[in-house]
């Protein structure tokens, strides 16, 4: 083993008390600014597929085998994230998104008639970009722990998940009229400049790591990398109510899916909508999600009140998803969509920093590459599958709301009788952390 040069340089503020210290930050304003851009290109994607081609199967279809090898590639991912350099990954990452993004943009302004190569390039366009998208989630989620006090961890996953929800408050807020007035290739355009913006911003960065010494030969690698992966998945199964967890998230996630892929077709022939209140449906969510993260990094619940809390939000959330089916007007649906987002983002908080806290530096990148594949392995299926019922049930959207959010909810109500599942999630942070622990993470002052 030895310390990556790129970050052997542990910083000052790095080990301080500060939570903004100036490696988080650059992290922290390279993430906001790429998911920005990427929230705006979002609501491009979803409507340029449904008006060139009118087709909610194929809107599925392309979002499955997308999704694909994010699913697939996840432990892989997550295994090259504690061998290699986090730091290196990051910004390659960002790089070659930002030009996968940029030729999709190029493709369509040159050649706009040829809707059946633009559609062919989105398609590898969006496999490439999941494929990355693999290796570069475990190297974030693995890094911060590593720039900020563990007293402090928490708020950071706050700041995160912010982050992200602001992107979505504001890029999808506005997605829909950019689209409507600058048109899909300009915000393709948008979203890979954001990357190579980002990119830079993290070239900043010093994480520090202790990587591996991968001076031997190919076979003795890729025997390690074999095993070091296999060793993330027993983490997750020997853990308990983890294996819980992964459990609900496998089966919330595939029954959530379905509303997403749908929503274009729920705004515009069920409540009757402009495109304009998709990406308002979005931002009312994320708005929501931006209350739930504050409120988990500042509201200081711990022990049976915490594990509650999280139990009841989740049970809230699936049936809001259901309900979503019985509403008609837009401003209702909009409240829905901030309740359903202020529950979710208080939920993901605190699971994010148990989860953090309680997995070794060395092994956390396989854990959350290994949970990422798992709790997503059934979203390519549901994404392939809500296009194809909704086809067979003659878009009978809210039907399959109804449905869906039923089965999240029931299925919720069951898993939380498990007592593993509620001490897992109810477990205190500071208690969690196992013997030695404390030295694999940055000192408290």
């Amino acid at each position: 083993m030895n310390l990556d040069p790129n970050e052997a340089a542990v910083t000052n503020a790095a080990r301080s008390m500060k939570l903004l210290n100036r490696d988080f930050f650059l992290l922290w304003q390279g993430q906001f600014i790429s998911r920005l851009g990427t929230q705006v290109m979002i609501v491009a994607l979803v409507f340029w597929i449904k008006r060139a081609t009118g087709s909610a199967t194929l809107m599925g279809v392309m979002q499955m085998i997308a999704t694909l090898p994010a699913v697939l590639l996840g432990p892989v991912g997550g295994t090259f994230a504690d061998r290699y350099s986090r730091r290196s990954i990051i910004i390659l990452s960002d790089i070659l998104r930002g030009v996968a993004m940029l030729s999709l943009s190029a493709l369509i302004f040159l050649r706009p008639g040829a809707v059946d190569l633009a559609l062919a390039w989105l398609f590898a366009v969006l496999i490439v970009t999941a494929t990355i998208t693999a290796f570069f989630e475990p190297a974030i989620s693995a890094a911060i722990p590593d720039l900020v006090p563990q007293s402090r961890l928490a708020r950071a996953n706050s700041l995160g998940q912010l982050s992200f929800q602001l992107s979505v408050f504001i890029g999808q807020g506005i997605g829909g009229t950019l689209f409507r007035l600058l048109g899909a290739p300009a915000l393709f355009l948008i979203n890979g400049l954001s990357y190579l913006v980002s990119a830079t911003s993290e070239s900043f960065i010093s994480i520090p790591q202790v990587v591996s010494d991968t001076s031997t030969s190919w076979k003795e690698e890729f025997a390690c990398f074999k095993r070091e992966t296999v060793k993330g998945f027993r983490h997750v199964w020997r853990t308990d109510g983890l294996r819980e967890m992964v459990f609900v998230s496998v089966f919330l996630v595939f029954f959530t899916t379905p509303v997403i892929v749908l929503l274009p077709f729920y705004v515009e022939d069920f409540l009757g909508a402009r495109a304009d209140w998709y990406g308002f449906m979005l931002a009312a969510y994320g708005a929501g999600s931006l209350i739930g993260y504050l409120t988990a990094g500042t509201l200081r619940l711990s022990g049976r009140a915490r594990g509650r809390w999280m139990i009841a939000f989740i049970i809230l959330q699936a049936a809001g998803y259901g309900l979503l089916g019985l509403i008609r007007d837009p401003l209702t649906a909009l409240a829905f969509a901030l309740l359903g987002g202020a529950t979710g983002g208080f939920v993901t908080v605190h699971i994010t920093t148990i989860l953090q806290i309680t997995t070794p530096a060395e092994m956390r990148g396989r854990v959350f590459g290994v949970l990422a594949t798992i709790s997503n392995s059934l979203a390519p299926v549901a994404m392939g599958l809500a296009g194809v019922v909704a086809d067979a049930v003659n878009q009978n959207i809210p039907l399959i709301y109804i449905s869906c959010g039923a089965a999240m909810t029931l299925l919720t109500l069951l898993v939380s009788l498990s007592r593993q599942f509620r001490d897992y999630l109810t477990r205190d942070h500071e208690a969690a952390s196992p013997p030695g622990f404390q030295a694999s993470v940055i000192p408290p002052e």
